[in-house]
């Protein structure tokens, strides 16, 4: 069965032809800017995760679900489903293993400062990575747009 390999937090995540480019990769927290009794802004960041698809496993299809929420589990803040398939290219020796790569740009709105989770799994695989979302109270009135 495929397996997670690598699961992280970026400022910014992109997959291109098997290859992840991050840009403030492996955070585990990040400090938002909370106007006093605004409600909480929409964060962006990006998910980047790898998947490790055995010999007998190229050629078939696989679901892949990652899901963001809060550390003691409960209703997902966002989740994506994604299907793949990792081929043989040419030249591939028998029995070599495949990698899939994947980055997800998520905006999402966390409820509250505190602990957190991404999870990523594929068929019994499952990799979890926690980070915490801190809050820092800005005084005063809004700044323009």
């Amino acid at each position: 069965m495929p397996t997670i390999e690598t699961l992280l937090l970026a400022n910014h995540a992109e997959a291109h032809r098997g290859t992840l480019y991050l840009m403030g990769g492996g955070w585990t927290v990040t400090t938002r800017r909370l106007r006093e009794g605004a409600a909480p802004p929409v964060n962006h960041f990006g998910i980047a995760a790898t998947v490790i698809v055995p010999w007998t496993e190229t050629g078939t299809r696989h679901e892949l679900r990652i899901w963001v929420e809060g550390e003691d589990g409960g209703t997902p803040l966002m989740q994506v489903k994604t299907a793949f398939e990792a081929g043989r290219p040419e030249g591939l020796p028998p029995g070599a293993d495949q990698r899939h790569v994947l980055a997800i740009g998520v905006d999402t709105r966390f409820p509250a400062a505190g602990g957190y989770r991404v999870v990523a799994q594929v068929g019994e695989s499952r990799r979890d990575y926690p980070f915490r979302v801190n809050d820092r109270i800005v005084k005063g009135p809004p700044e323009p747009s």
